[in-house]
């Protein structure tokens, strides 16, 4: 039987991973000491995976696809395929940075002010390739945690470290003086499997799905009935992904009208299409968006 090696990253996307493939229709289940988890489609098995070493797993074809950070791939240099960006992360759905950072009272104002100057960080390879790029001669050392205490305590000089808000740095009086990339999830699978008839087909499944569950992300449905002399205005109030569909009821002059909103208006949201003339108002969940 056809069967799709799939890695999950273990650590801080573990969770929602696992969540995005429960929405997707997929349902993984493991005891926290194992790595590796059941999934209930016999046509795929799983192995928890450090998104740090998740693309080279992808690219020597030990797995057909996993979930990594771009940063990952580039840090690995790995000749894989990125079927699909995944916008989301532990806390949010904004892409995190990788940003060459020092203390806020440091003379360091530019890049060109680190010759010679010791660098910290865990994306070694991407930050030598970085600097080099830029003929900049600088000493790059890997980060064992603790990133940025190591230049608060004047041990290095700079520090390459990912951030979201840059609050957590600006908390700790270091100041960003460039970004070096932008990073979010990607889904990506070995090349030998891409070209595989059976299993590009089933990955592709899983990304259509996948990429669904994320369109439903922080979004939910709304379903009303309105009156015609009333639809116009109902109408206009609702921000839809193309339109709101609008059907006619039964021998009646009134419409049933559904969207899909983004979940942090509809608070706001109801009251007014109360006062425009809307009634009989659900609000549901959603799992995919396709």
């Amino acid at each position: 039987m056809n069967q799709l090696k799939i890695g999950i990253p273990k650590g801080s996307l573990e969770a929602n991973t696992v969540e995005l493939f429960r929405k997707a229709g997929w349902r993984i289940t493991y005891d926290e000491r194992s790595y590796f988890p059941d999934i209930d489609d016999e046509e795929m098995c799983c192995s928890l995976v450090r998104a740090q070493e998740m693309s080279r797993y992808v690219d020597e074809g030990i797995l057909d696809l996993g979930l990594t950070g771009r940063d990952w791939v580039l840090e690995n240099e790995s000749d894989v395929v990125v079927v699909q960006d995944l916008v989301y992360s532990k806390a949010s759905t904004r892409q995190a940075r990788w940003v060459l950072v020092v203390r806020e009272d440091s003379p360091i104002t530019r890049i060109e002010d680190l010759q010679g100057k010791r660098i910290s960080t865990e994306l070694v390879n991407f930050t030598k390739r970085y600097f080099e790029e830029r003929n900049v001669g600088v000493h790059v050392e890997f980060s064992w945690g603790a990133t940025e205490a190591k230049v608060v305590e004047g041990l290095v000089d700079a520090i390459v470290e990912v951030t979201e808000t840059g609050s957590t740095l600006r908390a700790n009086k270091l100041k960003i003086i460039e970004e070096l990339m932008k990073t979010n999830t990607q889904l990506i699978a070995n090349k030998a499997a891409w070209d595989d008839p059976w299993k590009r087909k089933k990955i592709e499944q899983i990304s259509t799905l996948l990429k669904g569950s994320l369109m439903a992300m922080g979004k939910v449905g709304l379903k009303l009935n309105v009156s015609k002399e009333n639809l116009a205005r109902v109408v206009l109030l609702l921000p839809s992904l193309k339109a709101p569909t609008t059907s006619a009821l039964y021998k009646e002059e009134w419409f049933a009208v559904e969207a899909i909103v983004e979940k942090d208006i509809v608070r706001d949201l109801i009251p007014l299409l109360r006062e425009a003339g809307a009634e009989g108002i659900i609000e549901y969940p959603l799992n995919k968006v396709i």
